[in-house]
Parts: structure tokens; C-alpha cells; sequence
């Protein structure tokens, strides 16, 4: 049944494409398709990393492929706890994901109050254990585990709050994911099928970053990654379609096409405006957002980003050894990204219970009471003519969040929205003086930089009032606001 009805599906999928007018599968076609202005007004969301790894919670994410590597620290924790592959595999691990204590409502009023837009679970992840419904595979939540329909109650969760719901798609990796368990006596083994959960479990390129490795996933995996995205966004009709990397391999181009093609077609049939997330070009620039994962621009861009990143550095998931961001440095880089023309993606990693840890809910709260007062310096801004000025440099790059950045009171980032300047210095001072070195008197006949008049400064969130006076050297500013967050300037301009 479940392989007649990916049959059906996937001859769906082809006879859509051709027969809908407005996009068709090739680049041309979908380098029309513009970045809703819901996406760029939203700024800030919940990315959620939730699935059978959180069980284990052991070093990171990628516990379903290390803990077949021999000798890997996954693999000897697997051992030392649960007893020899064998016997006991990834698979057995999906009885103890109960999720007895998930609740989508709370889940959703915590992101809600932490200032958060819109929301992407991870519909599967590398594992390939689906977190939804499906037709195509018994081995989902909806049949297994908690017995639940984890994405579809989110999302039901979401939209009574008001935000857009996204999903994420992991799956492209899998067809080697689970390839290290055949080298050793384990519960991986041939003869596979398609729908079997370790299906193909192929062997490991050498270089996973060589867009023309050997060997590469078959025709019929593509197909039935393609088959499972469709049915993704046919039963949740999500307003953001995230793809972790090796999509960009070569073998998954035509795919990456169609499924495009296909996306956008539907969502006009919907009357929705709908954004794919993609890394490592995969998809040709302007036909998709880019995605920085765990870093960042140095400088402004002319085109909209996103930035995915974790509270926590060393994992995506829950692990009982996390380490925790605080929610000043997360904020900096909300700023940060935002004055150059981005977004930010924050993930939160649930435990396997379905409850959320005290340290990550205190971190979101934090930022949301941050935003609550200083949200108009970030939702629906624009970029300035600059992004911002200060000493302090941005490594640019993915995987660079764990630089620590040492902002100083000199670091500012500049908003603008209804007629209104935001200057956002990402610390605050200690003596309660800044000076904005951009927005001093100039010389119009000498210097490019800002000649329009300051009627106010005033600073959000504090009661007493701002006082500032401009020279050549900048605008300065006395104000007895004492924080550990960006501190935010509301500029009167004319």
C-alpha cells in the first residue's frame, strides 16, 4: 500500500509540474519568484531539533550515524549502555521516545513570548524517523513512539499564536547516514528495500563536501526524497521549507527543480506567499534565501539571509551536557544580523520527555523581554545606509558562533522603520555615554555620510530622559539605561 501510494504520488508530482503555467522546473522560471515581505518583516524564529537522538542525548544530533562507527565516542557509549549493536540499535530506541509530557500549546506560548515570528521543527532528520503523518513510511511519530502528530500539532499550536509554520527536511543524507553499521555485526545489514527504516544505508563518501563524490544516492532514493517533501508540503502547507546541506551535490540538482517548481506552484493555488532555506548554493542565487549555519556576514548584503544557530554550541539536540549561550550574546547577533539585511533562526533542543530544559526556557524568556521593549529596532526594519560602526570585528562565516565576539560600548547597528533611526549600541556603557561617530555634523561638500537634522534621541526602555548634542565628532548621548543587553537609540530624523 504505502509503495502504491508513492507511486501515485510521485506521478502526481510530474503531471503538476508540467501542467501548472506559473513556475516550471528550471532556474529561469524559479529566479521569479520573489522573497515574501512576511519573511522580511519576521526577523526572528524558532528552529526545533526533536527526534529519537533526544533519547540517547549524547553528544550531538549525529548519534544515529557515530554510534556505528567503531571506536567513535558514540559508539563506546552505545556499547557501554545499551549492550552490543546487535542487539540493541538505533531502532530500539523508539519505544523510549514517549514524548509523554509534549505539549505543542506550551511549546508555542514560550516561543511566543520569546519574540519569535515563525517556527521550523524538523520534520525528519538524518535518521529518518518522520515527525508527521505519512503515507510513505510506517516509521514515523504518528505510528511509532509517542503515537502523535508532532508537526501538525505545531503548527495547529502556532497558527493560534499568530505565527507562520515552517518545516525541515534532513532527509538527502540519509541514503548514507546508517552506511557504518554494515561494517561490523549490527542490525543494519542487507537485504534492503525501499520503506525499510535504514534504507539504503550506502557507503560514506570520502569527502561529504565533494559536490561530485562517488558514490552517490540512486534514482530511486531521489525519488522518494522527493515524494516525502511533497507530502511534507501537500498535508502542512508550511510557509518555510528549510534544507540542511548536501543538497548541493550534483546527483540532487534536477530534483532540487522539480521540488521547486512544485512548492511555489502550490503555494499560488494556496494564496500564500512561501520561502525555501538552502545552504552551499544548491539552488541557483535568487531562487531561494541562502542560510548561514552558525555564523554570520561580516558586512550588509544587498539580498535577504537567514542565520541558523543553536542556544546551545556543541549540539542541536538535547544532551545532558549542553553548552548554553547567553541570551546577551544571542541578542548581539539578532542585531547584528538583522542591520545586514538577515534573519535569525534560533534553535531550541527539547528533551525526549518533550519538555523543554529550565536553562534553554530562561534564555528565550530573556530575549523575549529584551524584545517586548526594543522589538520596533527589529521587526519590520530596514537597513540603513550602513549597517553599523565600532572596533569590533565579524568572522565571517559558518560555524564561526563560538568566536567570541567582545563588543564594546563603541559597537553600534542601525535599523530603520517608520521614518525612525535605530542606533543599537551592543553593550552598554559603563559611564552612560556613547558617541555615534556617523551621525556627527559633516561637511555635505566634503563627506558622503548622514546630513539630516536630529529632532530626539530617546532611549527605549528607560524612564528618565536621553540628553544629546551633535558635533563633528558624532552624536553624543547621556542616558542612565543600565543593561547587559544592546542597549537601543529611537532617532527622530527630518
Amino acid at each position: 500500500m504505502k509503495k502504491s501510494i508513492s507511486t501515485l504520488l510521485f506521478y502526481f508530482i510530474s503531471v503538476s509540474l508540467f501542467s501548472q503555467k506559473v513556475y516550471t522546473p528550471d532556474w529561469e522560471s524559479l529566479d521569479k519568484r520573489p522573497v515574501p515581505s512576511w519573511f522580511e518583516d519576521a526577523k526572528f524564529g524558532i528552529f526545533i531539533h526533536w527526534g529519537i537522538y533526544s533519547v540517547p542525548a549524547f553528544s550531538s544530533e549525529w548519534y544515529s550515524r557515530n554510534m556505528y562507527i567503531q571506536g567513535s565516542p558514540e559508539y563506546e557509549h552505545h556499547i557501554k549502555t545499551y549492550g552490543e549493536h546487535k542487539n540493541f540499535g538505533y531502532k530500539d530506541f523508539i519505544p523510549m521516545f514517549k514524548a509523554e509530557k509534549f505539549n505543542p500549546d506550551e511549546w508555542a506560548e514560550l516561543f511566543k513570548e520569546a519574540g519569535a515570528n515563525y517556527v521550523v521543527p524538523v520534520a525528519e532528520h538524518h535518521d529518518g524517523f518522520q515527525m508527521y503523518r505519512s503515507e510513505i513510511s510506517h516509521w514515523n511519530a504518528y505510528e511509532m513512539g509517542p503515537g502523535r502528530d508532532v508537526l501538525g500539532e505545531l503548527k495547529n499550536a502556532c497558527q493560534k499564536r499568530e505565527m507562520q509554520i515552517g518545516a525541515s527536511s534532513h532527509r538527502i543524507e540519509h541514503w548514507f547516514f546508517m552506511g557504518h553499521g554494515k561494517e561490523f555485526e549490527s542490525d543494519i545489514k542487507d537485504p534492503m528495500q525501499r520503506g525499510d527504516f535504514y534504507w539504503p544505508a550506502m557507503p560514506e563518501p570520502e569527502d561529504l563536501h565533494d559536490i561530485f563524490s562517488k558514490p552517490e544516492p540512486t534514482e530511486e532514493f531521489l525519488q522518494d526524497w522527493l515524494v516525502r517533501t511533497c507530502e511534507i508540503i501537500d498535508r502542512y502547507h508550511p510557509k518555510i521549507l528549510y534544507f540542511d546541506w548536501w543538497i548541493q551535490h550534483s546527483a540532487c540538482k534536477p530534483y532540487l527543480k522539480k521540488l521547486a517548481a512544485y512548492y511555489y506552484n502550490r503555494a499560488q493555488e494556496w494564496g500564500e506567499q512561501v520561502v525555501i532555506n538552502y545552504k552551499h548554493d544548491a539552488f541557483q542565487f535568487g531562487t531561494a534565501v541562502p542560510d548561514v549555519e552558525r555564523g554570520q556576514f561580516a558586512d550588509v548584503k544587498p539580498y535577504f539571509w537567514q542565520t541558523d544557530t543553536a542556544i546551545a554550541l556543541n549540539s542541536w539536540c538535547y544532551t545532558e551536557n549542553n553548552q548554553f549561550r547567553p541570551a546577551a550574546d544571542i541578542l548581539c547577533d539578532l542585531v547584528d544580523i538583522v542591520s545586514k539585511n538577515g534573519c535569525l533562526l534560533l534553535n531550541v533542543g527539547p528533551k525526549a520527555d518533550g519538555t523543554i530544559s529550565r536553562e534553554d526556557r530562561e534564555i528565550l524568556l530573556k530575549i523575549g523581554d529584551w524584545m517586548k521593549v526594543n522589538g520596533e529596532a527589529i521587526y519590520e526594519t530596514k537597513v540603513w545606509r550602513k549597517y553599523g560602526e565600532g572596533p569590533t570585528k565579524i568572522v565571517e562565516g559558518q560555524f564561526s558562533d563560538g568566536i567570541k565576539k567582545n563588543f564594546t560600548s563603541e559597537d553600534f547597528r542601525f535599523t530603520t522603520s517608520g521614518g525612525k533611526l535605530y542606533a543599537i549600541a551592543l553593550k552598554c556603557s559603563s559611564n552612560g555615554e556613547y558617541c555615534i561617530r556617523s551621525l556627527g555634523e559633516q561637511d555635505a561638500s566634503r563627506q558622503a555620510n548622514f546630513h539630516g537634522i536630529i529632532k530626539n534621541v530617546e532611549t527605549l526602555g528607560a524612564t528618565e530622559k536621553t540628553e544629546w548634542r551633535r558635533d563633528g565628532q558624532g552624536l553624543h548621548i547621556k542616558s542612565g539605561l543600565v543593561s547587559d543587553s544592546p542597549v537601543v537609540f529611537k532617532i527622530d530624523i527630518d
